[in-house]
């Protein structure tokens, strides 16, 4: 009777680990997601990728577009002179490791200026000479944003921002 029982006492975890594994090799697996993600019939993603491919949609414009309205919003400029002010609290060491970031975002910074400043309600002739200046600054860009562009012109990008700033500086009632 001893050893009845203690087969049985060996037997038993063997019996209750052999139904957990035959519980876990009964559940059926498929090659997709788990159960808790809706099926799409394979034919029906298909055609859903072949319709997104015939008809692509339009690539969104790198630039802000204006409306009416916006062309009436004095805080457009206040708003991009404030993200080009903020550039002083950066800067970097000629060919440092932070001046790709820094030169490139003081470009953008000055491209989103002037565009608001030619989107404002007072009209681009009253923005004249910063308007002026960004263009002198886009032409020795010629288009090209490069680091090694940038760093070239260097000069010419952060003078065109201090003096941007100075003469924004002189106009308060443009960015308060």
């Amino acid at each position: 009777m001893l050893m009845i029982r203690t087969g049985l006492r060996a037997a038993i975890p063997a019996v209750v680990l052999g139904a957990l594994l035959v519980g876990c090799t009964a559940a059926t697996t498929t090659d997709g997601p788990g159960g808790d993600v809706p099926y799409v019939d394979p034919s029906v993603a298909a055609a859903a990728a072949e319709k997104a491919q015939a008809s692509p949609e339009p690539e969104s414009s790198p630039t802000p577009t204006f409306s009416q309205a916006d062309l009436d919003a004095p805080e457009r400029v206040r708003d991009a002179f404030a993200g080009l002010q903020a550039t002083y609290q950066d800067g970097c060491a000629p060919g440092g490791s932070n001046c790709a970031y820094f030169l490139g975002r003081v470009n953008e910074e000055l491209n989103s200026l002037d565009k608001a400043m030619k989107a404002d309600g007072q009209g681009p002739g009253h923005f004249k000479e910063p308007i002026a200046w960004i263009g002198t600054l886009s032409t020795a860009l010629a288009g090209d944003f490069s680091t090694d562009n940038l760093e070239k012109n260097r000069t010419e990008l952060i003078g065109t921002r201090d003096r941007i700033n100075t003469w924004m500086q002189d106009h308060p009632e443009d960015y308060r």
